[in-house]
């Protein structure tokens, strides 16, 4: 049997850093993760290849090789999907489907032959065991959570990791909090399930004996949704790998009260973390109290921030605008706590509502839905019918992403940043590629963009008062050319 696994391709988007990539001569942030743990479930004797579209060109000897294609998808990659199913049915191959976009919108797909949605841990078995005996069914779905201490190790091999910028490894599934715009516990559920310790040594293992030494993404939607596990547990495993090894870098996605656990940020720093997102969504009281945010409210958040960036840990961070509760007021409150924080990656996009969150529903029973969302978090759109006047709040986002993203804003963003920032103890490896980048970044920002002037101001700053930052402080900038050219795309 011939399976080819395709990954649909990414929109330039706020997380595709297209832009930035190409300073490093990367072609893609992260491997597909899921698909490639799919294919280590797949029965061993079967050859397998990838096409990440992302990366490579899918070609039609690609389909010809195949028996069955195997798709996994989000709903941003949507446009993408459809174009390779297209293709799929017009060359005559089985598609099998999985995934975020699927799991949400399977009913979609009229040309899809078999869905395999929810954990593929539970519904690819019995697929595999139909499909073997020719009485495959069209939809394998189920309500269960999977035990992920059986999850096999992702097949890294089949990916050409030299394209990539970034790795991606998997703790956690779940989160305990219940935003309601958010759909990770209606997927994964409010308890957190974790791996083994040793399952993650054993993936971390696994591409580092394959020559990487770049950054690792925790995709986890909360990695400290556990404490006690990866306190007692995880954290001193991964101390002592960084001890024994070439340190690695690693990031995460957190809620905010990692603030209030002084000794957990310390075994994250040591550990290798550098950099965590927060989703602070919005600085208004009424705004978190409508979206259920609770772990946000009665914060000082803007000291939350900052003590997280002191304990070693750059803060990245979301935020939505278009609550019901919102007034015009929100836009300008939106930009001071950026700008005062210190969060120099602010991803800020409108209200979406995803199928099978609460939101969804009660949009849904109010009859202020419009559709299926884009998925996309900063392209201007909206599948809801908002309270403010659709234009004030249209004119409010772009406000909003013009400021925060014009280079006076964004670079003094960056000196806020850095007079807070702890400088981690773990350094990323430098290669030939970011001494490229260096000299892309002189060229592109302070000889031929705009903001020229900011950009050479910075990094006299960072070489005056925060020397052991130069690095970080070209890295940053670059990431604001990508942010730049993403919001011109979309909205300005």
């Amino acid at each position: 049997m011939n399976v080819l696994l395709i990954y649909p391709e990414f929109p330039d988007t706020f997380w595709s850093f297209k832009h930035a990539l190409k300073f490093v001569r990367k072609k893609a942030s992260f491997p597909p993760l899921g698909l490639l743990t799919v294919a280590a479930m797949l029965p061993a004797e079967w050859s397998k290849r990838l096409v990440d579209v992302n990366v490579a060109r899918l070609t039609d000897e690609n389909l010809a090789w195949a028996d069955y294609v195997f798709i996994s998808s989000m709903v941003v990659q949507r446009t993408s999907a459809q174009h390779i199913i297209a293709r799929c049915k017009k060359a005559g191959v089985k598609v099998i489907a999985g995934g975020p976009l699927f799991t949400s919108e399977h009913e979609q797909f009229k040309d899809v032959d078999h869905f395999v949605l929810n954990e593929a841990e539970l519904t690819l078995p019995p697929f595999l065991e139909d499909l073997s005996n020719n009485c495959a069914k069209r939809v394998y779905s189920t309500s269960c959570f999977a035990d992920i201490r059986e999850t096999p190790a992702p097949l890294w091999e089949l990916a050409n990791l030299k394209q990539y910028a970034s790795m991606s490894i998997q703790y956690s599934r779940g989160c305990p909090y219940h935003c309601e715009f958010c759909n990770v516990t209606a997927l994964f559920g409010r308890s957190p399930r974790t791996k083994t310790t040793e399952q993650v040594i054993a993936e971390v293992d696994s591409f580092y004996r394959l020559g990487w030494r770049g950054p690792v993404f925790f995709v986890d939607d909360n990695l400290i949704g556990n404490k006690k596990r990866l306190k007692d547990e995880l954290l001193p495993a991964l101390i002592k790998w960084q001890s024994e090894h070439v340190p690695i870098p690693f990031n995460a996605e957190v809620s905010i009260n990692l603030s209030d656990d002084e000794p957990l940020m310390q075994m994250m720093s040591e550990a290798g973390f550098d950099t965590v997102f927060v989703g602070i969504e919005t600085p208004d009281a009424d705004g978190l109290a409508e979206c259920n945010k609770k772990q946000n409210k009665n914060r000082n958040l803007v000291e939350d921030v900052r003590r997280i960036q002191r304990a070693g840990l750059q803060v990245q961070a979301g935020f939505i605008v278009g609550f019901d509760s919102d007034t015009p007021s929100i836009f300008q409150r939106q930009i001071d706590f950026i700008q005062k924080s210190g969060i120099v990656s602010a991803m800020i996009g409108l209200l979406q509502a995803p199928a099978g969150t609460k939101l969804y529903e009660r949009l849904k029973q109010e009859g202020r839905l419009l559709g299926q969302m884009s998925g996309d978090n900063v392209d201007g759109t909206t599948n809801i019918i908002p309270t403010m006047d659709a234009d004030i709040l249209r004119d409010g986002y772009k406000r909003i992403l013009r400021h925060i993203y014009s280079p006076e804003s964004y670079y003094q963003r960056i000196k806020t940043f850095f007079r807070e920032y702890k400088a981690p103890k773990i350094k990323v490896r430098f290669t030939f590629n970011h001494i490229l980048a260096l000299f892309r970044a002189i060229y592109h920002l302070g000889i031929v963009g705009n903001g020229r002037i900011q950009f050479w101001k910075l990094l006299l700053w960072t070489s005056f008062h925060r020397r052991e930052l130069l690095p970080l402080s070209v890295t940053l900038a670059v990431y604001g050319y990508h942010f730049r050219k993403v919001s011109k795309l979309h909205v300005l």
